[in-house]
């Protein structure tokens, strides 16, 4: 069994677990670090950053583990800088017919500002794609998450969250406007460096 088809059986299983405990109505979140970026050229600004080969190679292998693991968001939030969007657009076979809304407070957005995001969904969107930056994408998963989960994920989130990674978080809240620290499971953290062809 390759990498990707091992981290995708635990996803499904960690999602299994976490439907029958908190039912089929809760909200999923995908927050996605945008991939790894270049600095070949110090004159370009840094929301102007592309993609290095490494960051191309680790979004596409991301792509197809959103394939394999059958993640399909409602929608889509996006920071507009270059990398970001071109994280999204190496997405895009796994994401075709989603709904995206660039906004601009996800570009090196704080953890709050990411959470006020969030709060202003509509309570029918079942679940939400953000592709975002750090730090604020990693403090945001750190402050949802239910640090009291004895679970390897949560382990290896509070260790690192490297560029294109995905942290996959579940809570049972009928709205949005309710989110709050520790109110969600960290069901699945995934890495490049998990995934076939992902470095």
């Amino acid at each position: 069994m390759g990498m990707a088809a091992a981290v995708t059986g635990l996803s499904q299983r960690g999602a299994s677990v976490c439907q029958s405990v908190l039912g089929s109505a809760m909200k999923r979140l995908y927050l996605l670090r945008h991939a790894k970026s270049s600095w070949d050229d110090p004159s370009v600004p840094d929301f102007e950053r592309p993609l290095n080969r490494r960051g191309r190679k680790a979004a596409k292998a991301m792509a197809k583990y959103f394939q394999e693991a059958g993640i399909h968001p409602a929608m889509v939030l996006c920071s507009p800088s270059s990398r970001t969007r071109e994280t999204l657009d190496l997405m895009a076979p796994a994401l075709d017919d989603v709904p995206v809304r660039f906004d601009n407070r996800i570009y090196e957005a704080s953890s709050s500002a990411l959470l006020a995001c969030l709060q202003a969904l509509p309570a029918d969107v079942p679940s939400v794609l953000i592709i975002g930056h750090n730090p604020g994408l990693e403090h945001l998963a750190h402050a949802l998450a239910d640090q009291t989960e004895a679970e390897r994920a949560l382990a290896r989130l509070r260790e690192k969250f490297p560029t294109g990674s995905l942290a996959v978080l579940a809570t049972p809240l009928d709205h949005w406007n309710r989110l709050t620290d520790g109110a969600c499971r960290l069901e699945t953290f995934v890495c490049p460096a998990d995934l076939d062809g992902g470095e």
